[in-house]
């Protein structure tokens, strides 16, 4: 997808608006998560010509900020993981499931508020199983 400054210029000033604020963070984050990553990772996006930036921390977490021409969109990609199999009686919920969330943003954000997406994948980082699973199945 091609974001061109005729259709939705206001969608694409916002999303380069973000950018500017964002990317000196995400790389900040890349240069401190370098050492807690596979090689290759992080790896900081950054195509605004097609329409979208972020930072991917693997294949399974990123936190992505695009546009579909009509609206700007931050998509956190983490990993669903069962917190305590035991605690899960008469449910079943699978282990490793992938999400994606979808929130509309805008530069109108704080920075706080940014930083709040950014503590969101990088909680989700932080406290995944890694290599060690705890399973009675």
């Amino acid at each position: 997808m091609s974001v061109d400054a005729g259709a939705g210029s206001g969608v694409v000033a916002e999303l380069r608006a973000l950018r500017e604020r964002m990317l000196p963070m995400l790389r900040t984050i890349a240069r401190e998560y370098a050492t807690r990553s596979d090689p290759g990772y992080p790896v900081v996006l950054d195509n605004l010509a097609a329409g979208y930036f972020g930072l991917m921390l693997d294949p399974q977490y990123g936190l992505y900020f695009m546009t579909d021409g009509e609206r700007v969109i931050a998509q956190l990609s983490i990993v669903g993981w069962r917190g305590d199999v035991r605690s899960s009686a008469q449910k079943e919920k699978f282990s490793s499931l992938p999400f994606d969330g979808v929130r509309p943003v805008s530069s109108a954000l704080s920075d706080n508020q940014l930083r709040n997406l950014l503590a969101e994948l990088l909680s989700h980082w932080n406290t995944q199983p890694l290599i060690i699973r705890v399973t009675d199945s």
